[in-house]
């Protein structure tokens, strides 16, 4: 398993996934989302594992701009500029990925 945990450092979610993945010895990278953000291909990758919607953190600050828009092309353009609107922890293993708390789903990934 190749594991990447995108997550913010305040983030409860983020610290439950590494804790989770500790817990099996199983070795991550943990990026810090709002220091590092994501690459286009990292990007693309979780969008089309989740889902664009999947992605996009509700309850933060201004992510309301984002229901205005109307194109998607748009959505994921303004998501991909601004990474403290992204749901954490985005867990990729390889060309799969989970946002949010999903350790039902990472069971399978061992």
């Amino acid at each position: 398993m190749n594991i990447q945990i995108f997550g913010k450092s305040k983030c409860f979610d983020t610290k439950k996934a590494e804790r989770y993945f500790k817990e099996r010895h199983v070795r991550f990278q943990s990026v810090d989302v709002l220091r590092y953000g994501l690459s286009r291909g990292e990007f693309t990758s979780v969008k089309s594992a989740v889902g664009l919607d999947a992605m996009i953190d509700g309850g933060a600050k201004d992510a309301e701009i984002l229901r205005y828009l109307a194109h998607d092309a748009d959505r994921e353009a303004k998501l991909f500029d601004n990474p403290q609107w992204l749901k954490t922890p985005i867990v990729r293993n390889g060309r799969q990925a989970t946002v949010g708390y999903q350790p039902d789903v990472w069971k399978t990934w061992e």
